[in-house]
């Protein structure tokens, strides 16, 4: 199966120039943990619950801060055309949970989390990918920079 076929298509995206209030309100309403973030058709960076908590709010920052103060901005991301097994591999390896997809032009068409593998029937590839992630003592993307 092609990660085409499992990842969700209608993708919200912040600003890096949005605050951190604006972009937790988005995954409040959204009902989401993670945006990636694009400036000029690009994608920047990713910021999700856990770097807002992580890299604002314990380090006192305000909820004016801008979005690129707090993103990953070493984003992962994978192409459609994968092969599942294979992007699930990658997500396990460099413990995400969510992966951006961009087509072979590198434009953002959707994102993978390992609940549209599980949503998919794909039980061995999200297992696969969480084994991975689990694993204690791997390198953290959120980690202060």
């Amino acid at each position: 199966m092609r990660v085409s076929e499992a990842m969700s298509r209608d993708v919200q995206i912040a600003n890096p120039d949005q605050t951190l209030q604006q972009a937790a309100t988005k995954m409040r309403d959204l009902g989401i943990g993670a945006l990636p973030v694009g400036e000029n058709d690009r994608l920047v960076g990713m910021i999700t619950d856990r770097d807002i908590a992580v890299r604002a709010v314990a380090e006192n920052k305000a909820p004016s801060t801008k979005v690129r103060e707090a993103m990953t901005q070493d984003v992962k991301f994978c192409y459609d055309d994968e092969d599942v097994d294979h992007v699930a591999h990658n997500m396990g390896d460099q413990q995400v949970r969510r992966l951006p997809m961009v087509n072979r032009d590198k434009r953002l068409v959707g994102i993978l989390a390992l609940g549209d593998l599980a949503a998919q029937g794909e039980a061995r590839p999200a297992a696969q990918a969480l084994e991975g992630i689990s694993q204690p003592g791997g390198r953290h993307t959120q980690a202060p920079s």
